[in-house]
């Protein structure tokens, strides 16, 4: 399937004038104002599911008594209202199982609110260190189809949409679960299109502290595989119930992969399993999970997996080979895009906003010369397996 842009001017343009109209053009309802304020009480703080720097979401159900989600855009801006029109036109061409369901929007004035299918078991954040994470819904299996959903979907955005898409925000919390508990990739406001034939962009950075691929957070260069690096946070995440990023005692910070790597070079794959699982996990699964991370977590950006690797290697596949049958297209020859929308990023540069409650806006390096040394020693161990 190809996801086709269209012009984010005769998105605003559209008349409005009745209530929840069907747009021919597109595969999406129109909403009125009227029509949202009434499915969410009135954006009542009651309703009130979630909230980011972006602004907030809530809960709703429409006149038809379909739950819905609505985010509501803080304020408006340039900024703003360029991620609003980049998340509508991404969620209203693509159609996968494992990416989050655009239902409509609105746009007038000075209101943006994006609608979309209501996730009843919220995000994996919410399970994994939230609200619901003392419950224990999430056990082995679960966690396991979490991370092979997720990684479809972002496969998906890779290899089958045309222009590609790189996502540059895969963390817990973009990860929503619906009432099976099946992934569902969500919050396209930082996606980037990546024509046919470019290797990468080079743009503003974008994203989340402790899920930044190095080559992006130092040099602004973004590329599929930095996606991969962050599924590769997200995957140990999802097998160990942390943080991508701790602080420690003196302000020191410590990325989830140098929490790691100790207990893999010892060979102590279990200490890495969340101890809310109680030891009720594949322990080879569990190995198997922790080394995919690791080869997408490589330091190299030439060496980390492609999507479609990592979901053949997470359904069970060798890792270092693949069992399925490869779509993806060859290029005859590469380039190299500077973003024209965006400012290239200075080397200078020290500081990103965050859009995680806890970090710092200060960019932390995720690999130090120490911690490539101790992966360069874990060699022998991801080779064996």
């Amino acid at each position: 399937m190809s996801c086709k842009c269209f012009s984010c001017s005769r998105l605003f343009t559209q008349k409005q004038e009745k209530s929840k109209n069907k747009n021919n053009d597109y595969p999406w309802d129109v909403y009125s104002l009227k029509d949202l304020v009434r499915a969410t009480n009135n954006f009542h703080n009651d309703n009130k599911i979630g909230e980011g720097g972006f602004g907030s979401v809530y809960w709703g159900r429409t006149s038809e008594g379909i739950e819905i989600a609505v985010k509501r855009l803080k304020a408006m801006s340039p900024k703003a209202e360029m991620e609003f029109a980049v998340e509508v036109e991404i969620l209203g061409r693509v159609r996968h199982n494992n990416l989050l369901g655009l239902r409509g929007f609105y746009a007038g004035e000075d209101e943006r609110l994006i609608v979309y299918d209501y996730m009843p078991n919220h995000s994996l954040l919410t399970h994994l260190h939230g609200k619901l994470a003392s419950d224990g819904l999430l056990d082995w299996q679960k966690r396991i189809n979490v991370a092979i959903g997720a990684a479809e979907g972002i496969e998906y955005l890779h290899i089958e949409c045309n222009p590609h898409i790189i996502h540059r925000d895969i963390k817990a919390s973009n990860i929503l679960l619906d009432s099976d508990f099946n992934a569902k990739v969500a919050d396209f406001g930082f996606a980037k299109l990546i024509p046919e034939g470019v290797t990468h962009l080079t743009t503003r950075v974008k994203g989340t502290l402790g899920y930044l691929a190095p080559e992006y957070a130092m040099w602004g260069k973004v590329s599929e595989s930095c996606d991969v690096y962050s599924f590769g946070i997200l995957l140990l995440e999802i097998v160990s119930g942390r943080k991508p990023l701790e602080k420690l005692p003196g302000g020191i910070k410590r990325d989830i992969v140098q929490w790691a790597m100790p207990h893999i070079n010892r060979g102590d794959f279990d200490h890495i399993a969340d101890p809310r699982l109680r030891g009720k996990f594949d322990r080879t699964q569990l190995k198997h999970v922790i080394i995919i991370a690791l080869k997408c977590t490589d330091t190299n950006h030439e060496n980390r997996p492609s999507m479609f690797e990592v979901v053949d290697w997470l359904q069970g596949g060798r890792i270092g080979s693949s069992r399925r049958k490869s779509i993806i297209k060859s290029s005859s020859s590469s380039k190299v895009l500077k973003d024209s929308d965006e400012e290239t990023i200075e080397v200078e540069s020290t500081s990103i906003v965050s859009e995680e409650e806890g970090f710092d806006t200060e960019i932390f390096t995720p690999a130090t010369t120490d911690n490539r040394s101790r992966r360069k020693n874990s060699k022998s161990t991801i080779s064996n397996c």
